[in-house]
């Protein structure tokens, strides 16, 4: 009895957080519903506690599938996590909304059971949660920026859960690469850890008031947070997207405009304020050159407008990042030279023929890289498109419009290259290219088109590089168009050396059949 109103007691919020004691390797410890779980090796530590691979007693497994968090009783973010768990994500819960919100999945981790536990006089708190594999962050310090599509897809996965966790009175306060990991047994699935900073914006759906606090300022991750938590503000709805809409573009880009500044807490909330205020341009001109951030503009300018207590639209958000409502592809890491496909396929038969196509899929690549670069002159054409749902940010929106016809009349070859990539999409069903200039999340090189299927496309993928494969059927209607632009010429003198090389073959084989 004793040690169950312990467990629900709120942390003495006087004494610093310290780090525990590392635990045992091999000590038993019961959580509140008396199931018992075994500590394995100590995988990690975060901030106040320590991470620890897990094995229920019950079944004892020799590939850990559950992790223990640990720390200090008195220490405050695990308890705030638990009680989130407690209170909004409870399986039940979560498979319920995945049902009513016609989901693949939410990337909540699942969680377990709680206790409390005594080593050394010192009493500790423990929580007990599915394993997951990588952070982002790990990834993103390895391979750099992501694709523009991964980052979109990630936006869009992001918004299922913040949609969820904010109906249930809850936000997150420190989306970032290092809280975002992939799943242990399902890698091409993202979820969202971490929530020892978790807030409850709404108990008993009464909104918290705004109220700036000096005192209380600039809390959360420097980087990211939002300029509500920058004045001291409690945490609301629209500060988590606002977050996201940091996180996007900086996973794009590589860098933000502020990371120079980042030990003056009041230069970077300057620098946040002229980027949301001087909104589409700030973004559009930070876009690196390989790729454009009309989708993450018009995402900033969105929450942007969002008052304090209001609901955020995140099918609108949504929509903003994935204007075709593309089916979400496998995710995918990689910078230039390099590639990473996280997608595991399962019970799949390899079809020895198929490697054959790679050819025509590096082809086709480099092809569409050289599609981008040209797009990249139209970035302010490709936000008037994304604009017209919409009402216009400012007056600055039609000179954009017309610096975009400027720029279409000074690269004349640009709208023709666009011109080929139309017309390829009316004469190919498994190549297909964009009408808008504003990229829509999709990416190209792994874009599969499937009637009829209730299965998303990228089961379909057999590639372990991230190129989707493309039919021979259709390989030969756009294969004139393609070698235009992809054969060099050292590819055209290995191709008349080597049928010059056939030609004079056959030739000597008619001679000696000729003379027998």
């Amino acid at each position: 009895m004793e040690t169950t109103s312990a467990a629900v007691m709120p942390p003495r919020r006087n004494e610093k957080y310290k780090l525990p004691i590392p635990l045992p390797e091999g000590k038993v410890l019961e959580d509140m519903e008396g199931k018992q779980w075994v500590l394995g090796k100590m995988i990690g530590s975060g901030g106040f506690g320590l991470i620890y691979f897990a094995f229920p007693t019950n079944k004892p497994d020799k590939e850990a599938r559950h992790v223990i968090k640990v720390e200090y009783q008195e220490n405050g973010p695990l308890f705030s996590e638990l009680k989130f768990y407690q209170r909004a994500a409870k399986k039940d819960c979560i498979k319920k909304w995945i049902q009513l919100k016609q989901l693949d999945y939410l990337g909540i981790p699942l969680f377990y059971g709680s206790g409390l536990t005594e080593f050394k006089g010192r009493s500790y708190r423990f929580m007990v949660m599915e394993r997951l594999g990588m952070d982002l962050q790990k990834i993103s310090d390895k391979n750099g920026p992501f694709k523009k599509s991964t980052v979109l897809q990630l936006g869009i996965r992001m918004l299922d859960i913040l949609e969820y966790i904010h109906e249930h009175e809850y936000v997150h306060g420190d989306i970032k690469a290092a809280n975002l990991l992939l799943g242990y047994k399902y890698p091409d699935r993202v979820y969202l850890a971490d929530y020892g900073l978790s807030y409850r914006y709404c108990p008993n759906g009464s909104h918290k008031q705004y109220q700036e606090n000096p005192r209380k300022g600039h809390n959360g991750t420097i980087e990211f947070t939002s300029l509500d938590a920058h004045k001291g503000v409690a945490l609301s709805r629209r500060s988590d997207v606002e977050i996201l809409g940091y996180c996007m573009l900086r996973w794009l880009c590589g860098k933000l405009p502020w990371e120079r500044n980042l030990q003056d807490p009041v230069a970077v909330q300057t620098a946040k304020t002229n980027l949301l205020d001087e909104l589409p341009e700030s973004v559009l001109k930070w876009a690196p050159s390989t790729s454009s951030c009309c989708e993450i503009a018009q995402f900033l300018a969105c929450v942007h407008s969002l008052a304090y207590d209001e609901k955020p639209n995140y099918q609108k958000l949504k929509k903003i990042l994935n204007p075709g409502g593309t089916p979400l592809g496998p995710l995918e890491f990689f910078t230039i030279g390099q590639s990473i496909n996280l997608h595991t396929v399962t019970n799949q038969k390899v079809d020895s023929q198929k490697p054959a196509t790679k050819p025509f899929s590096l082809m086709q690549n480099k092809f569409i890289e050289k599609v981008r670069s040209e797009r990249n002159t139209e970035s302010f054409a490709a936000w008037r498109e994304v604009q017209k749902e919409d009402q216009p940010f400012s007056p600055r929106n039609y000179e954009a419009a017309q610096e975009g016809t400027r720029r279409r009349q000074k690269y004349p070859e640009s709208s023709a290259l666009l011109n080929e990539v139309n017309g390829l999409q009316q004469k190919s069903s498994y190549v297909q290219f964009p009408n808008s200039y504003c990229e829509p999340y999709q990416d190209f090189t792994s874009q599969h088109t499937i009637s009829n299927s209730r299965s998303p496309p990228w089961y379909e993928n057999t590639s372990t590089t991230g190129t989707g494969v493309i039919h021979l059927e259709s390989s030969v209607r756009v294969w004139p168009v393609i070698s235009q632009f992809t054969l060099s010429e050292e590819t055209k003198e290995d191709v008349y050396y080597y049928g010059f090389a056939i030609v004079f073959l056959l030739t000597l084989i008619c001679l000696v059949l000729y003379f027998l």
